[in-house]
């Protein structure tokens, strides 16, 4: 508490200066529960990618991406499911491996900071605005997890920034590797045959949802006793979530009676 002094009576005796404060580097746990969501999403999306194969060798036709790839014909016709079951969906074993490796380097630690429900949001959020983009920008039709693994990126990055001062010297680093890694990305996705537009759509969703609903953290508590307090409220979690969903919902609407 800081005191203010009117008279020469009331000052303090001693002239000499007071101490500044040395900041010192303290450490406080991050939040270590299980990942499941990871886990799950990881566990139905290769028995999807089993049904698949099933399905090929069975009917002679993939029904699954038949009935819930991102085609916009069918979005059209109404299918609106589409928008969101492409993330369940892939063409080729590499394909698949490739997403869930991303999901499972980049899922596990963020479903610790977000907490399971909010992770899980992210991900349909990210793989909703993915194939609304797609929907608008592109033809024929695509299948894939990487509109929300984009999304977990753009989370990732928005997550280091409003938490900068936790992570002191990594965040540096920690933020170049993610811009790295999506730069990549988006540079291979210009190859035939991508749909770069649904990763730039998950990107920015995954971006819009973080910096409006994403966790940021306080330490509290007194040495050595300190924890990690998140400053968002139940209410801006789902505000955040509407306004992306307003946004993208909207484009979606456009694209429809365009």
């Amino acid at each position: 508490m800081n005191q203010s002094f009117d008279n020469d009576q009331d000052r303090p005796a001693s002239n000499s200066p007071q101490p500044v404060p040395v900041e010192q580097r303290v450490r406080v746990a991050m939040p270590q529960s299980a990942p499941y969501v990871t886990y799950s999403i990881i566990a139905i999306t290769v028995i999807s990618y089993v049904l698949q194969l099933v399905s090929e060798s069975t009917f002679g036709t993939d029904l699954l991406i038949l009935y819930g790839a991102r085609i916009n014909e069918a979005i059209l016709a109404g299918e609106l499911w589409r928008f969101i079951t492409p993330a369940l969906l892939h063409g080729s074993v590499p394909h698949i491996a490739f997403n869930m490796y991303a999901l499972f380097s980049f899922g596990t630690g963020l479903e610790r900071h977000f907490g399971h429900g909010r992770f899980f949001l992210l991900y349909l959020l990210g793989a909703f605005t993915g194939n609304v983009a797609s929907f608008l920008f592109s033809t024929g039709y695509s299948v894939g997890a990487s509109t929300a693994v984009f999304g977990l990126l753009g989370a990732e990055a928005i997550f280091l920034y409003q938490n900068r001062k936790l992570f002191a010297g990594q965040f540096g680093r920690a933020i170049q590797n993610v811009i790295f890694i999506a730069a990549i990305n988006l540079f291979l996705g210009l190859q035939p045959g991508i749909d770069n537009w649904g990763h730039i759509g998950g990107l920015i969703g995954g971006l819009l949802f973080t910096w409006f609903a994403g966790p940021v953290w306080e330490v509290e508590g007194i040495s050595p006793a300190l924890h990690l307090i998140d400053q968002r409220s139940s209410r801006e979690v789902i505000v955040g979530a509407a306004t992306v969903v307003l946004i993208f919902g909207a484009l979606a609407m456009w694209g429809l009676v365009r």
